[in-house]
């Protein structure tokens, strides 16, 4: 059974004092800055990533990973 792949948002801005920052809204908290935009977006998303990560572990839901595995 194929599904729509699982798609996160990043929203990227720059800041006044140059830096960038770049925001993952599906996960509380992935949030990061940084020097470039690309180093911002990268940071976002491994952080996300990490979030999801540790709510699986503890069994906590991660809907924002929803239809992305299936058991076969």
């Amino acid at each position: 059974m194929s599904k729509t792949p699982v798609r996160l948002r990043v929203e990227v801005e720059r800041e006044d004092d140059g830096r960038w920052i770049a925001e993952v809204p599906a996960v509380p908290g992935a949030l990061a800055y940084g020097s470039t935009r690309e180093a911002a977006i990268t940071r976002a998303q491994a952080l996300a990533l990490r979030v999801l990560a540790e709510r699986l572990e503890r069994g906590e839901p991660a809907r924002e990973l929803d239809g992305l595995f299936e058991a076969a």
